[in-house]
Protein backbone atom coordinates (compact mmCIF):
# COMPACT_ATOMS: atom_id res chain seq x y z
CA UNK A 1 0.00 0.00 0.00
CA UNK A 2 0.99 3.28 -1.26
CA UNK A 3 0.28 6.46 0.48
CA UNK A 4 -1.09 9.25 -1.84
CA UNK A 5 -2.70 11.76 0.23
CA UNK A 6 0.95 12.81 1.81
CA UNK A 7 -0.62 16.40 3.19
CA UNK A 8 -3.03 13.90 4.54
CA UNK A 9 -1.23 11.61 6.07
CA UNK A 10 1.07 14.40 8.13
CA UNK A 11 -1.92 15.84 9.49
CA UNK A 12 -3.13 12.28 11.31
CA UNK A 13 0.54 11.99 12.28
CA UNK A 14 0.27 15.72 13.97
CA UNK A 15 -3.85 15.04 15.25
CA UNK A 16 -4.54 18.18 13.32
CA UNK A 17 -7.06 18.54 10.24
CA UNK A 18 -5.60 18.03 7.24
CA UNK A 19 -6.25 20.60 4.89
CA UNK A 20 -8.88 21.13 1.94
CA UNK A 21 -7.54 19.59 -1.04
CA UNK A 22 -8.48 18.99 -4.95
CA UNK A 23 -7.65 15.59 -5.84
CA UNK A 24 -8.64 15.49 -9.61
CA UNK A 25 -10.34 18.81 -11.49
CA UNK A 26 -13.56 19.25 -10.11
CA UNK A 27 -13.77 17.03 -7.50
CA UNK A 28 -12.51 18.14 -3.60
CA UNK A 29 -11.65 16.59 -0.17
CA UNK A 30 -13.03 18.34 2.75
CA UNK A 31 -12.43 17.29 6.22
CA UNK A 32 -15.24 17.77 8.71
CA UNK A 33 -14.56 17.12 12.38
CA UNK A 34 -16.07 14.41 14.53
CA UNK A 35 -16.32 15.78 18.18
CA UNK A 36 -14.64 13.76 20.99
CA UNK A 37 -14.16 11.07 18.54
CA UNK A 38 -10.59 9.00 17.56
CA UNK A 39 -11.50 9.48 14.04
CA UNK A 40 -11.34 12.93 14.40
CA UNK A 41 -12.72 14.04 10.95
CA UNK A 42 -14.56 12.97 8.14
CA UNK A 43 -13.71 13.42 4.21
CA UNK A 44 -16.38 14.51 2.44
CA UNK A 45 -15.86 14.91 -1.09
CA UNK A 46 -17.47 17.57 -2.39
CA UNK A 47 -18.18 17.13 -7.19
CA UNK A 48 -18.25 20.13 -9.07
CA UNK A 49 -20.56 19.79 -12.00
CA UNK A 50 -22.49 22.01 -14.50
CA UNK A 51 -26.10 22.39 -12.51
CA UNK A 52 -24.38 22.01 -9.22
CA UNK A 53 -22.36 20.11 -6.78
CA UNK A 54 -22.96 16.48 -5.09
CA UNK A 55 -21.31 15.94 -1.91
CA UNK A 56 -20.65 12.51 -0.34
CA UNK A 57 -20.81 11.80 3.13
CA UNK A 58 -20.69 15.68 4.52
CA UNK A 59 -20.14 14.04 8.06
CA UNK A 60 -21.07 14.59 11.87
CA UNK A 61 -23.83 17.12 12.71
CA UNK A 62 -22.32 20.13 14.88
CA UNK A 63 -21.84 23.64 14.43
CA UNK A 64 -18.03 23.11 13.30
CA UNK A 65 -19.05 20.72 10.79
CA UNK A 66 -21.56 22.71 9.49
CA UNK A 67 -18.56 25.35 8.79
CA UNK A 68 -16.07 23.43 7.80
CA UNK A 69 -18.26 22.04 4.87
CA UNK A 70 -19.27 25.82 4.23
CA UNK A 71 -15.69 27.06 3.98
CA UNK A 72 -14.70 23.64 2.06
CA UNK A 73 -17.01 24.43 -0.46
CA UNK A 74 -15.64 28.34 -0.52
CA UNK A 75 -12.20 26.99 -1.23
CA UNK A 76 -13.69 24.88 -4.28
CA UNK A 77 -15.42 27.57 -5.78
CA UNK A 78 -18.84 26.74 -4.36
CA UNK A 79 -21.22 27.32 -1.63
CA UNK A 80 -24.06 25.34 0.29
CA UNK A 81 -26.93 26.67 -1.58
CA UNK A 82 -25.23 25.56 -4.68
CA UNK A 83 -25.50 21.45 -3.29
CA UNK A 84 -28.10 19.94 -5.57
CA UNK A 85 -27.29 16.36 -3.80
CA UNK A 86 -25.72 14.75 -1.21
CA UNK A 87 -24.78 10.39 -1.70
CA UNK A 88 -24.17 8.66 1.80
CA UNK A 89 -22.09 5.88 1.41
CA UNK A 90 -23.76 4.82 4.90
CA UNK A 91 -26.10 5.79 7.44
CA UNK A 92 -23.63 6.19 10.37
CA UNK A 93 -24.24 9.68 11.94
CA UNK A 94 -20.38 10.52 11.06
CA UNK A 95 -21.50 10.23 7.36
CA UNK A 96 -25.55 10.96 7.41
CA UNK A 97 -25.46 13.51 10.33
CA UNK A 98 -25.52 16.70 7.96
CA UNK A 99 -27.72 15.73 5.49
CA UNK A 100 -30.96 16.29 6.99
CA UNK A 101 -28.98 20.38 7.66
CA UNK A 102 -27.98 20.33 3.92
CA UNK A 103 -31.08 19.42 2.58
CA UNK A 104 -32.80 22.10 4.46
CA UNK A 105 -30.65 25.03 3.20
CA UNK A 106 -29.84 24.16 -0.28
CA UNK A 107 -32.98 21.53 -0.98
CA UNK A 108 -30.65 18.97 -2.36
CA UNK A 109 -31.66 15.43 -2.33
CA UNK A 110 -30.55 12.92 0.12
CA UNK A 111 -29.54 9.06 -1.87
CA UNK A 112 -28.31 5.67 -0.49
CA UNK A 113 -28.62 2.22 -1.17
CA UNK A 114 -32.19 1.04 -0.25
CA UNK A 115 -30.79 -1.04 2.24
CA UNK A 116 -29.43 1.46 4.08
CA UNK A 117 -32.47 3.45 4.19
CA UNK A 118 -34.39 0.44 5.68
CA UNK A 119 -31.60 0.29 8.06
CA UNK A 120 -31.91 4.16 9.69
CA UNK A 121 -31.53 4.08 13.21
CA UNK A 122 -34.96 6.10 12.68
CA UNK A 123 -36.47 2.93 11.82
CA UNK A 124 -34.34 0.29 13.63
CA UNK A 125 -34.15 1.77 17.04
CA UNK A 126 -37.41 3.76 17.29
CA UNK A 127 -39.32 0.89 18.94
CA UNK A 128 -36.91 -0.63 20.48
CA UNK A 129 -37.98 -2.34 24.14
CA UNK A 130 -34.41 -1.52 26.48
CA UNK A 131 -35.82 -4.61 27.92
CA UNK A 132 -35.78 -6.77 24.87
CA UNK A 133 -32.17 -5.52 24.12
CA UNK A 134 -30.89 -6.39 27.91
CA UNK A 135 -32.42 -9.76 26.82
CA UNK A 136 -30.21 -10.07 24.15
CA UNK A 137 -26.78 -8.71 26.08
CA UNK A 138 -27.37 -11.58 28.56
CA UNK A 139 -28.34 -14.11 26.17
CA UNK A 140 -24.58 -13.23 24.56
CA UNK A 141 -22.85 -13.67 28.19
CA UNK A 142 -22.94 -9.96 29.08
CA UNK A 143 -23.03 -10.13 32.98
CA UNK A 144 -26.03 -8.46 34.40
CA UNK A 145 -23.81 -6.04 36.21
CA UNK A 146 -22.42 -4.80 33.17
CA UNK A 147 -25.50 -5.32 31.30
CA UNK A 148 -27.43 -1.87 32.20
CA UNK A 149 -24.61 0.33 30.72
CA UNK A 150 -24.35 -1.32 27.53
CA UNK A 151 -28.37 -1.01 26.89
CA UNK A 152 -29.52 1.40 24.40
CA UNK A 153 -31.14 4.17 25.50
CA UNK A 154 -33.88 5.29 22.62
CA UNK A 155 -33.88 8.73 24.51
CA UNK A 156 -30.18 9.17 24.78
CA UNK A 157 -30.61 8.59 20.73
CA UNK A 158 -32.45 11.61 19.92
CA UNK A 159 -30.10 12.97 17.33
CA UNK A 160 -29.86 9.62 15.66
CA UNK A 161 -33.56 8.56 15.51
CA UNK A 162 -33.89 11.92 13.60
CA UNK A 163 -31.36 11.18 10.92
CA UNK A 164 -32.96 12.50 7.15
CA UNK A 165 -34.38 9.82 5.39
CA UNK A 166 -33.49 9.46 1.25
CA UNK A 167 -35.47 10.69 -0.77
CA UNK A 168 -33.72 8.80 -3.40
CA UNK A 169 -31.81 5.15 -3.80
CA UNK A 170 -28.80 4.06 -5.67
CA UNK A 171 -28.42 0.12 -6.55
CA UNK A 172 -25.08 -1.46 -7.16
CA UNK A 173 -24.12 -0.39 -10.45
CA UNK A 174 -26.09 3.36 -10.77
CA UNK A 175 -25.20 6.29 -12.36
CA UNK A 176 -25.20 9.30 -10.39
CA UNK A 177 -27.29 11.85 -11.94
CA UNK A 178 -23.81 14.22 -12.75
CA UNK A 179 -22.98 15.57 -16.31
CA UNK A 180 -18.89 15.98 -16.01
CA UNK A 181 -18.48 13.15 -13.51
CA UNK A 182 -19.32 9.04 -14.24
CA UNK A 183 -19.56 8.32 -10.92
CA UNK A 184 -20.81 4.64 -10.25
CA UNK A 185 -22.24 3.30 -6.88
CA UNK A 186 -20.58 0.05 -6.03
CA UNK A 187 -22.31 -1.74 -3.66
CA UNK A 188 -19.87 -3.42 -0.76
CA UNK A 189 -22.24 -4.68 1.77
CA UNK A 190 -20.52 -5.50 5.14
CA UNK A 191 -19.84 -2.76 7.55
CA UNK A 192 -23.84 -2.00 6.90
CA UNK A 193 -26.00 -3.68 4.81
CA UNK A 194 -26.06 -1.00 2.41
CA UNK A 195 -22.77 0.36 2.00
CA UNK A 196 -21.67 2.11 -1.17
CA UNK A 197 -18.16 2.60 -2.91
CA UNK A 198 -17.91 5.23 -5.79
CA UNK A 199 -16.09 4.67 -8.84
CA UNK A 200 -15.12 6.77 -11.00
CA UNK A 201 -13.46 5.35 -14.05
CA UNK A 202 -11.94 7.91 -15.85
CA UNK A 203 -10.27 9.91 -13.03
CA UNK A 204 -9.42 6.82 -11.74
CA UNK A 205 -10.63 6.84 -8.28
CA UNK A 206 -12.81 4.41 -6.08
CA UNK A 207 -14.01 6.25 -2.72
CA UNK A 208 -14.36 3.57 -0.30
CA UNK A 209 -16.31 4.90 2.49
CA UNK A 210 -15.40 3.19 5.51
CA UNK A 211 -15.10 -0.17 3.83
CA UNK A 212 -11.57 -0.19 2.81
CA UNK A 213 -9.44 2.27 5.17
CA UNK A 214 -5.58 2.70 4.84
CA UNK A 215 -5.13 2.11 8.75
CA UNK A 216 -7.80 0.29 10.51
CA UNK A 217 -10.49 -2.23 10.11
CA UNK A 218 -14.35 -1.07 10.00
CA UNK A 219 -16.37 -2.45 12.63
CA UNK A 220 -18.08 -6.17 11.29
CA UNK A 221 -20.65 -6.36 13.83
CA UNK A 222 -23.75 -8.15 14.76
CA UNK A 223 -26.73 -6.29 16.54
CA UNK A 224 -29.84 -6.94 18.00
CA UNK A 225 -32.40 -8.47 15.41
CA UNK A 226 -29.69 -9.34 12.97
CA UNK A 227 -29.60 -13.18 11.55
CA UNK A 228 -27.08 -12.37 9.10
CA UNK A 229 -23.83 -13.37 8.55
CA UNK A 230 -22.38 -9.88 8.36
CA UNK A 231 -18.57 -11.17 7.84
CA UNK A 232 -18.98 -12.97 5.24
CA UNK A 233 -20.90 -10.87 3.65
CA UNK A 234 -17.73 -8.38 4.26
CA UNK A 235 -14.85 -10.69 2.93
CA UNK A 236 -16.90 -11.21 -0.28
CA UNK A 237 -16.93 -7.25 -0.95
CA UNK A 238 -13.48 -7.19 0.25
CA UNK A 239 -12.68 -9.65 -2.91
CA UNK A 240 -14.66 -7.40 -5.32
CA UNK A 241 -13.28 -4.50 -3.87
CA UNK A 242 -10.13 -5.69 -5.13
CA UNK A 243 -10.77 -6.02 -8.87
CA UNK A 244 -10.11 -1.63 -8.42
CA UNK A 245 -6.17 -2.56 -8.01
CA UNK A 246 -5.07 0.47 -10.56
CA UNK A 247 -7.21 3.19 -9.04
CA UNK A 248 -6.52 5.36 -6.24
CA UNK A 249 -8.53 4.72 -2.90
CA UNK A 250 -10.23 8.38 -1.74
CA UNK A 251 -11.36 6.84 2.19
CA UNK A 252 -14.37 8.28 4.44
CA UNK A 253 -10.88 8.76 7.09
CA UNK A 254 -7.30 9.35 7.50
CA UNK A 255 -5.94 9.63 4.18
CA UNK A 256 -5.89 8.54 0.42
CA UNK A 257 -3.71 5.32 -0.64
CA UNK A 258 -2.99 3.30 -3.91
CA UNK A 259 -2.89 -0.70 -3.08
CA UNK A 260 -6.78 -1.12 -3.07
CA UNK A 261 -6.26 -4.98 -3.67
CA UNK A 262 -3.27 -5.47 -1.17
CA UNK A 263 -5.36 -3.22 1.31
CA UNK A 264 -8.22 -5.94 0.90
CA UNK A 265 -6.14 -8.75 0.87
CA UNK A 266 -4.82 -7.55 4.25
CA UNK A 267 -7.90 -7.16 5.47
CA UNK A 268 -8.83 -10.69 4.81
CA UNK A 269 -5.72 -11.80 6.44
CA UNK A 270 -6.64 -10.11 9.40
CA UNK A 271 -9.84 -11.65 9.56
CA UNK A 272 -8.67 -14.38 9.08
CA UNK A 273 -6.03 -14.54 12.35
CA UNK A 274 -8.86 -13.04 14.25
CA UNK A 275 -10.85 -16.28 13.34
CA UNK A 276 -7.47 -18.65 14.19
CA UNK A 277 -7.54 -16.57 17.44
CA UNK A 278 -11.42 -17.71 18.52
CA UNK A 279 -10.85 -21.01 18.24
CA UNK A 280 -7.48 -21.16 19.67
CA UNK A 281 -9.43 -19.46 23.11
CA UNK A 282 -12.38 -22.53 22.31
CA UNK A 283 -9.67 -25.00 22.56
CA UNK A 284 -8.17 -23.22 25.96
CA UNK A 285 -11.61 -22.30 27.51
CA UNK A 286 -13.83 -25.28 25.58
CA UNK A 287 -18.08 -23.92 25.26
CA UNK A 288 -17.79 -20.42 25.99
CA UNK A 289 -20.73 -17.53 25.88
CA UNK A 290 -19.35 -14.48 22.98
CA UNK A 291 -18.95 -12.17 25.87
CA UNK A 292 -16.12 -14.74 27.54
CA UNK A 293 -14.61 -14.82 24.07
CA UNK A 294 -14.26 -11.45 23.71
CA UNK A 295 -12.63 -10.49 27.08
CA UNK A 296 -9.79 -13.28 25.81
CA UNK A 297 -9.24 -11.51 22.49
CA UNK A 298 -6.41 -8.99 21.13
CA UNK A 299 -8.17 -5.49 21.21
CA UNK A 300 -5.77 -2.47 19.98
CA UNK A 301 -6.55 -0.53 23.58
CA UNK A 302 -6.88 -4.25 25.21
CA UNK A 303 -10.07 -5.58 26.68
CA UNK A 304 -9.64 -3.57 30.28
CA UNK A 305 -9.54 -0.12 28.40
CA UNK A 306 -12.79 -0.53 26.68
CA UNK A 307 -15.81 0.92 28.20
CA UNK A 308 -19.54 1.67 27.28
CA UNK A 309 -20.80 1.28 23.72
CA UNK A 310 -16.56 0.03 22.66
CA UNK A 311 -17.12 -3.38 24.74
CA UNK A 312 -20.48 -3.42 23.45
CA UNK A 313 -19.22 -3.08 19.87
CA UNK A 314 -16.15 -5.38 20.71
CA UNK A 315 -18.97 -8.22 21.75
CA UNK A 316 -20.42 -7.38 18.26
CA UNK A 317 -17.73 -8.17 16.06
CA UNK A 318 -16.74 -11.47 17.99
CA UNK A 319 -20.55 -12.69 17.36
CA UNK A 320 -19.65 -11.48 13.65
CA UNK A 321 -16.67 -13.67 13.67
CA UNK A 322 -18.40 -17.05 15.53
CA UNK A 323 -21.12 -16.80 12.58
CA UNK A 324 -18.58 -16.72 10.35
CA UNK A 325 -17.00 -19.14 11.48
CA UNK A 326 -19.89 -21.38 12.03
CA UNK A 327 -20.37 -21.20 8.22
CA UNK A 328 -17.91 -22.44 7.56
CA UNK A 329 -18.29 -25.48 10.29
CA UNK A 330 -15.77 -24.81 12.50
CA UNK A 331 -17.77 -23.81 15.42
CA UNK A 332 -21.13 -24.52 16.45
CA UNK A 333 -23.58 -23.10 18.75
CA UNK A 334 -26.27 -24.70 21.24
CA UNK A 335 -28.92 -22.17 20.67
CA UNK A 336 -29.40 -21.91 24.48
CA UNK A 337 -29.66 -18.97 26.97
CA UNK A 338 -26.99 -18.22 28.00
CA UNK A 339 -26.02 -18.91 24.25
CA UNK A 340 -22.58 -20.99 24.22
CA UNK A 341 -20.17 -21.56 21.43
CA UNK A 342 -17.84 -24.71 21.08
CA UNK A 343 -15.35 -25.82 18.56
Amino acid sequence: MIVTGEAQHWAWQQRVLPPVEQVRPGVWSIPVPIPHNPLRYTLCYAFLDDTGVLLVDPGWESAEGRDAVTAGLRAAGATVADVTGALITHVHPDHHGLSGWLRSVSGAWIGMHPLEARSLPGRVWRDLDPATDRAWLLRHGVPEDAAGALTVDPERMSQLLGMAEPDRTFEDGDLLPLARHELRAVWTPGHTPGHLCLHDAAAGILLTGDHLLPRISPNIGVHPGEEGNPLSTYLASLEQTAKFADEEALPAHEYRFRGIDARAAGLIAHHDDRGHEILAVLGTRGESTAWAIAAELTWSRGWDALRGMLRRMALGETLAHLRHLAATGAVRSDGGTPELWRR
